[in-house]
């Protein structure tokens, strides 16, 4: 064991510690006025608004101790029990990191206090909120196991709620020094090993179909932390290997994948690959990483549309849904570009694109005033976002929200033995305590577009200055004490300057902001605005409209559900000009606000319209990708998308609600249950069916259904199965192979009016197969009024 141990030991210095750079420890920097410490504040008093009581309430409920207070509805209330509790220990101990403010490190030795409480009261390691949670486990232990995409045995993604607790007790202890907080860790992934040590490889990888989380990565720094390889053989056993291989081999097979179920298992597979010295994992993420950005991802540096990865040559589900980039998403995003940025610091893409998720949909995801949390962030035309409140949404991106806005700090500077690279333009100040030197950035970036950066000590190293993507060729000017410095980088490398430096030394750096138009991958005619790395956008309100921008505590409060509007009635930018560029005007006065005269049309307002930073826009319908034409073009456009938009829109207003079979968050919504039930992607969309039955409860607050349309696929001809409503069967199906065009074809079965009359808004709508046949598959179900 020695000599594991040493090997170990060997391999962390090869690819841990020893890698191109590290990040410095979180404490090392503090922030400065700008708008990452107002979103750091902001966040820390959204923090303190939390009532750790009702946090902590699923873990005493589960540890069989006394709970005082109950814990919180929405999510914390419905199978994702704790889950918010385990992304709160993270948050404190990254805010305290970022802070040093007393009350956050009260709260938080507080709260790992009531979690050992609860952990010695069970005594097995165990330690979870997961309703009947020794229950859950044991059946897991014992190898009986019922997987869906979603749920383990039922239990809505268990290993994904319980990662969150393994990631908060790991940053209590690495950014707040928490000694229990390490302990509790170790006996927790003790527990864990002794649970799945029984189960097959086989029973592991089909355990791993279920979101999981970063598992892999956890416990892969456990691994570091404690020099025991049993902890990075497990990590190897919670990595997806259907996700693995094709991604190891460069294949793209991600097109209807949960997006935020693969980022955190790429995250773990380069945590795994930079420990082990291997290079498979690193492969991977390589790859998904250059996949995602470059043909997954859109202006604000979010991906995916209803939580999943559409085609990656269609993007027209993204102007046409309201359920855009999930936060999430860029939150794991973020984490997997800072780990391959540490092995190729020189990859100026890297840092750009961190940049451009940062300020467009992290920073833009935060409510300035109340500090709620968006969860879709819509890039159709003229939607809108809906924020969270603190004590009634329990989403996954208000765990992870409360998690990005007190981690800015991070990876703004990275540094190897001798060199300081200065990644992100933050006002800022670093502590690089092992040279002793304390570097001041001073900046108004993006409002202006320079920095200063003073050392403020002696000693002699190389400040490495990144010269951003989005600055032109030559055009990026560097000064030391005032004087020229001859600038031989281009954009995507660094600005060295070695030399032994002298308090009081300073480098001001221009970094000329361009305006620029991004297509929308795919669709030429839409557009997205730039100025330099910021996204613009405008507010577009509609006359007499008032719309709620703070969500409910409903199952589906996260999701703007006001009315859409008509695609052909957005505005437009019209020109006869191929550069559209030299119609934006700056505002005086106003930094990064333009106004585009002549250029947008179809609004009365429209050379009214102002252009700003998309991280300032808030409570508002919005444009952010703008359809363009020529004179000729403009009538034309509007017609073929109002074709478009006819039937689409027809249908919605008929729909009373609607589930998306094989999603998760769809299907979780509404209540999905089920026995021998399965679900995948096939060329014609995702589907769902089972061996016995499957179901969903659908809403019907105001009694108007009056049929139920669902889709099916000609390739599923023959099956049988019944379909039946609140416990009365409506139909008995047995598909069949209609002789039209399309894969999928769609069905009504009309409800009894004295069946909804009595339903009381409720409608549980199940399907069940024929002896000898299968349920389904169903690729869509919509109530109708």
């Amino acid at each position: 064991m020695k000599r594991l141990l040493a090997a170990f030991a060997l391999v962390l210095c090869a690819h841990g510690a020893g890698a191109a750079t590290q990040a410095f420890p979180l404490d090392r920097v503090r922030l400065q006025d700008g708008p990452f410490l107002d979103a750091q504040n902001t966040d820390l008093h959204y923090l303190l608004a939390l009532d750790p009581e009702r946090l902590l309430a699923p873990f005493r409920r589960e540890a069989g101790l006394p709970v005082p207070v109950p814990s919180y509805g929405n999510w914390e209330s419905s199978g994702l029990d704790g889950h918010m509790g385990g992304h709160y220990v993270s948050a404190l101990a990254l805010m305290w990191a970022s802070t040093g403010d007393p009350v956050v490190k009260q709260r938080l030795d507080y709260v790992i206090a009531e979690l050992k409480r609860c952990q010695d009261k069970i005594g097995t390691g165990y330690l979870g909120g997961i309703p009947d949670g020794a229950k859950a486990w044991a059946e897991v232990g014992a190898g009986n196991l019922k997987v869906d995409s979603f749920s383990v045995n039922g239990r809505w993604v268990p290993w994904y709620n319980l990662h969150k607790l393994f990631a908060g007790l790991r940053d209590a202890w690495v950014h707040a020094g928490n000694a229990d907080a390490k302990a509790m860790l170790i006996r927790l992934s003790d527990w864990a090993l002794r649970l799945t040590t029984p189960l097959t490889d086989a029973q592991m990888q089909d355990m791993l179909r279920a979101e999981h989380g970063g598992m892999n990565e956890v416990l892969a720094d456990v691994s570091q932390m404690t020099g025991d390889l049993r902890y990075l053989a497990l990590a190897r056993r919670f990595s997806h290997q259907v996700i693995l291989q094709p991604l190891a081999a460069g294949q793209d097979r991600l097109t209807g994948l949960h997006a935020n179920t693969q980022i955190p298992k790429v995250i773990g597979f380069q945590r795994i690959a930079q420990l082990a010295g291997e290079d498979e994992g690193h492969r991977a993420a390589e790859f998904f990483w250059k996949t995602v950005t470059e043909k997954r991802t859109v202006a604000i540096g979010g991906n995916s549309v209803k939580e999943h990865f559409h085609p990656a040559d269609d993007f027209r589900p993204m102007l046409n849904e309201v359920e855009g980039p999930e936060t999430c998403n860029s939150y794991n995003m973020l984490k997997l570009t800072a780990m391959l940025s540490e092995v190729q610091p020189e990859q100026g893409a890297y840092t750009d694109f961190y940049e451009r998720t940062l300020y467009n949909h992290i920073l833009a995801s935060q409510h300035p005033g109340e500090g709620g949390f968006v969860y879709f962030t819509p890039m159709r035309p003229q939607h809108y976002r809906v924020y969270s409140k603190v004590d009634e949404a329990m989403w996954c991106c208000v765990g992870s929200g409360i998690e990005s806005h007190a981690r800015h700090g991070e990876f703004i500077y990275t540094h190897d033995d001798d060199s300081l690279y200065v990644n992100l333009f933050i006002a800022s100040k670093l502590d690089w305590r092992e040279r002793g030197i304390h570097i001041t950035q001073s900046t108004r970036f993006p409002d202006e577009p320079r920095t200063r950066l003073t050392v403020n000590d002696d000693g002699e190293f190389a400040l490495k200055i990144r010269y951003p993507g989005w600055v032109a060729p030559g055009a990026l000017k560097v000064k030391l004490n005032g004087k020229p410095v001859a600038v031989t980088a281009k954009p995507g490398g660094h600005v060295e300057l070695r030399r032994a430096w002298k308090a009081g030394d300073h480098v001001d750096v221009e970094l000329p902001m361009r305006t620029t138009l991004e297509p929308m991958p795919g669709l030429k005619n839409y557009v997205a605005v730039l100025h330099g790395p910021i996204v613009l956008a405008a507010k577009t309100p509609q006359a007499g409209e008032k719309l709620a921008f703070t969500a409910d505590g409903s199952r589906m409060g996260h999701i703007a559900q006001g009315a859409v509007c008509p695609q052909d009635a957005a505005p437009v930018f019209v020109s006869d000009q191929a550069d559209f560029i030299r119609r934006f005007k700056p505002v005086p006065g106003q930094p990064l606000t333009f106004t585009a005269p002549g250029l947008i049309q179809g609004r009365k307002d429209a050379d009214k319209l102002q252009l700003i930073p998309f991280f300032r826009l808030h409570d508002s319908r919005y444009m952010l990708y703008w359809p363009r034409a020529t004179t000729a073009q403009q009538s034309l456009l509007r017609v073929e998308l109002a074709k478009a938009e006819e039937a689409r829109l027809a249908l919605d207003a008929q729909t009373i609600d609607q589930v998306a079979p094989g999603e998760q968050q769809p299907e979780s919504d509404h209540g999905f249950k089920g026995e021998g039930a399965e679900n995948g992607i096939a060329p014609a969309g995702r589907w769902r069916h089972a061996k016995q039955w499957f179901s969903y409860d659908l809403n019907d607050a105001k009694a108007e259904a009056r049929a139920l349309r669902l889709s099916f696929a000609k390739g599923d001809a023959g099956r049988r199965f019944d379909l039946v409503v609140n416990g009365q069967l409506i139909a008995e199906i047995t598909l069949d192979r209609p002789d039209t065009p399309d894969e999928i074809y769609t069905r009504d079965f009309p409800l009894p009016a004295e069946l909804v009359r009595a339903a009381g808004g409720k409608l549980n709508v199940r399907f069940v197969a024929k002896p000898g046949s299968i349920a389904g598959g169903l690729y869509g179900l919509r109530l109708m009024r």
